[in-house]
């Protein structure tokens, strides 16, 4: 299922949309490849992304780059996780 959302003006204030699928990309997506300015899924990408596999300013994931990434393999200019790799980077863990 793919599911494609995005959100509309209601007067001055702009109402988000939330995306749900197995491929979602919206302001908010939720999928197992979920794309928006929130995405959460197995890949995710966009500004804030929480996954498996994370890409955006702020991953979180097992494998994640961004500019602050978190997650057991990550890269950017904040990394913290076993295998940090960044400006600043915050090894977890032995070894």
């Amino acid at each position: 299922m793919v599911h494609v959302a995005f959100g509309r003006w209601d007067g001055r204030r702009y109402q988000p949309a939330r995306a749900r699928g197995l491929i979602a990309v919206g302001d908010t997506a939720v999928g197992m490849v979920a794309v928006g300015i929130v995405a959460v899924g197995g890949v995710a990408a966009g500004p804030v992304a929480l996954g498996l596999a994370a890409v955006g300013l702020v991953a979180v994931g097992l494998a994640s780059v961004g500019v602050v990434a978190v997650g057991l393999v990550t890269v950017g200019i904040v990394a913290i996780g076993l295998r940090a790799v960044g400006v600043i980077g915050v090894h977890l863990g032995a070894g």
